[in-house]
């Protein structure tokens, strides 16, 4: 999967913007305001920053190893770094989905209300 791919993927969820809040060369996805997946647009390979349960994140890096590693510049226990050049679009699907399901979880029941209404 190639980085416009990626966002296309990630516009279609429910709720999703997308900005440059810390450089230019930074994508940022938020839903309802919270960040749940980051690309480094000058990176190569392509990589991107994924939101991710624990547990999930050591067994990925382990059966991905040297794709899937800790979140480069993120908290290593929450926040995955995948390689999406190689990578299955559908496995980078599966974890772009995991990410922002678990944003989604931690919203507050407001901004989980204001969300089903769009």
């Amino acid at each position: 999967m190639n980085v416009e791919e990626f966002r296309i993927y990630c516009l279609s969820k429910k709720g999703v913007t997308e900005e440059f809040p810390f450089d230019e060369h930074t994508l940022v996805f938020k839903v309802m305001g919270k960040m749940f997946a980051l690309v480094p647009l000058e990176r190569l390979p392509s990589q991107a920053n994924l939101k991710c349960d624990p547990e999930k994140a050591i067994e990925l890096r382990e059966a991905y190893d040297g794709v899937v590693i800790p979140g480069y510049h993120m908290s290593k226990k929450h926040w995955n770094t995948i390689y999406l050049d190689n990578l299955p679009s559908k496995f980078v699907v599966d974890q772009i989905e995991h990410s922002y399901e678990l944003v989604v979880q931690g919203l507050t029941k407001k901004l989980k209300e204001e969300l089903k209404s769009l």
